[in-house]
Formats: C-alpha cells, sequence, structure tokens
C-alpha cells in the first residue's frame, strides 16, 4: 500500500493479493474456517482519495456502479471504527476509484478498508500505531490486515494471524477474471476438509528464495474444486490458461479469478496478448477461445524499493 499527501488530500493506492497457498484446517467454533495461506500483493490498485470534513459524516463516492455507498461498505465500517475507537469527531469525503474485481478472490474490499484506516489515520492526524491498526483490521475482516505490511505473509487463524515472509524475487502473473463472482461462504461450505493437510513449507521457502519452478511446484489451494463445482466454466479458464504453458496456475482465493505464474515477463506478456486476442490456436491445436466474458491483467508483486516508498509520506502541490 503506498499512502500519499497531496495538498489538503490523502491518497491511497491499495493493492490486489493472491493466494499461492490456501488450506482449510477446519470449522472454528466461531464460524469462521481456521485457515493456512501465503498471500502476495500484486500491482492492481483501488486508488482513495480521503479528504476532511466537518460534522463527523463519511460520504462515499465510487466510479464503479452497483457498488454499495452505505453503512455496509467496508470502506465505511473502516471509517467508523476509526472514529469509534479513538473518539475522533471530524468526518471525511471519500472517493474510490475502483479497478480491482469485485467477489473475484483478490481482496478488493479488504484492501479498500486497510487503506482507509491508514489514510484516515494520516488525514486526521490520530498517530495510531501499527499495533493498534492491526487490531482494528482484524476487527473488520481476515484478510484486511495482511495490507498493513507486505509483500508477502503466511497467514493463520482466519486470516488475520500475519507472518511477514521475504519474497525473494519479482512475481510475474497473467490474472484471468471471470465477468462472474464466487460467494465466498458458499465455497467455504462446500469445501472437503483434509484429514491430513497440505503444508506450506516448501512454498514458503520456494517464495523466499524466489524460485519460481519451485513456488509453480507448490501451488495449492483448498477451495478450487469446491468452486469448480459450483462454477464448472472455472475448470475450463484453468485448462486454458494451462496450455499456454506457463509455470503454474491455480484460482486465487475463494475465486473466481485465476491467475498463471510465468517464469518472467516476457512469458507473462506472451500469455497475456494470447488471451486478450483469443488467440489460444497458437499453443494448442483447438478452437480460438472467446474471451470477451473475462478480464485479463498483467500484473506483478512489488519491487522491494516499492515496498519502502513512503507510505506515510507528504507530496504537496498539485499533480
Amino acid at each position: 500500500m503506498l499512502i500519499y499527501r497531496y495538498a489538503d488530500d490523502v491518497v491511497a493506492w491499495a493493492p490486489a493479493k493472491v493466494n499461492l497457498h490456501l488450506e482449510v484446517l477446519g470449522k472454528r467454533p466461531d464460524g469462521y474456517h481456521e485457515i493456512a495461506t501465503l498471500m502476495v500483493a500484486i500491482r492492481l490498485f483501488d486508488t482513495l482519495v480521503f479528504r476532511d470534513a466537518s460534522g463527523g459524516d463519511i460520504r462515499l463516492a465510487c466510479t464503479q456502479a452497483g457498488l454499495s455507498l452505505g453503512p455496509d461498505n467496508l470502506i465505511v465500517r473502516a471509517a467508523r471504527l476509526l472514529q469509534d475507537h479513538t473518539g475522533c469527531t471530524r468526518g471525511a469525503t471519500i472517493r474510490l476509484v475502483k479497478r480491482i474485481p469485485m467477489a473475484a478472490g483478490l481482496a478488493g474490499g479488504s484492501t479498500d478498508a486497510a487503506a482507509t484506516l491508514v489514510g484516515l489515520n494520516k488525514l486526521w492526524r490520530l498517530g495510531l500505531g501499527s499495533t493498534d491498526l492491526a487490531r482494528l483490521a482484524a476487527r473488520l475482516g481476515s484478510d484486511i490486515p495482511f495490507f498493513l505490511g507486505g509483500p508477502a505473509a503466511w497467514c493463520t487463524g482466519r486470516g488475520e494471524i500475519v507472518e511477514p515472509l521475504p519474497l525473494g524475487a519479482v512475481l510475474h502473473l497473467v490474472l484471468l477474471c471471470p465477468r462472474f463472482g464466487c460467494a465466498t461462504a458458499e465455497g467455504y461450505r462446500r469445501v472437503v476438509v483434509p484429514e491430513k493437510p497440505q503444508s506450506g513449507e516448501a512454498i514458503r521457502k520456494a517464495v523466499a528464495a524466489g524460485d519460481v519452478a519451485g513456488i509453480a511446484a507448490s501451488l495449492h489451494n483448498r477451495l478450487q474444486p469446491a468452486a469448480e463445482r459450483l462454477a464448472p466454466r472455472l475448470a475450463e479458464y484453468a485448462t486454458r490458461l494451462r496450455r499456454l504453458g506457463p509455470a503454474g496456475v491455480l484460482m486465487s482465493g475463494s475465486g473466481s479469478t485465476l491467475f498463471a505464474l510465468c517464469r518472467d515477463r516476457d512469458e507473462a506478456k506472451r500469455i497475456a496478448r494470447l488471451l486478450k486476442h483469443g488467440l489460444e490456436r497458437e499453443a494448442a491445436d483447438d478452437e480460438i477461445a472467446d474471451e470477451e466474458d473475462a478480464r485479463v491483467f498483467l500484473v506483478r508483486s512489488p519491487l522491494a524499493t516499492e515496498q519502502k516508498e513512503n507510505s506515510c509520506g507528504d507530496h504537496r502541490g498539485s499533480h
């Protein structure tokens, strides 16, 4: 996440994520599932612009039609939680430029909530530290604490217990995002919890070493079979991606996004081009695929220097 101050505004660039490993360990007494997952931030961003307002009101506007802007929205909930926790009586207008697909397993709502906590903490000069923000994030949702750090982490519990991991190399990915979404709750209801969970030790080591082949060999998502039963077209998309020859293919989160993990940027550009133009025939002797009902994104994980870019910097003036 990148946070900047521009004149009177605070601007946040909130990244999406993919799961390279997601194992479901069992049902918890609170109704959630215990999981173990390895998440990596990617350079596909929503943008949030925060401006101070009097009277304590939180007013949200968004470029995406059909997104609720009321009290159920995670951005509004995050702002209200921050007000309640600190006693702050100031308000804000928040403009959201939505680029991350919704209901896609990329945590677009979660990253926006995390950006709201950090952005309003800066705008209102509340002075909350990372520990306080992490506690508030965990109260809002399972994926939200991850976005306070990055670029990679091993997350357990509901996903809210975050252990930062080193990312040994930039990962190049192609996202295939169907126009249909997947309901997280339904996916978890249908998941088959394994008697012997798959360990994430191999992929943790591969991620730290920047070993793309090792990462590809260890990709795992326990929710994918359940998602493919709910939406059989996901399996068709996964087959199409595999035919293009990336290092590996996996569904992110509870779906519906699939990603191709590529060996380098050139391979990622080739696969993205084939998907965007429906030229699968170049990779396999098959009919040309019609990908008009899906979106394709060419993305990568952040560079180390980008993670160190100012997350609380002051950039004044007009841009």
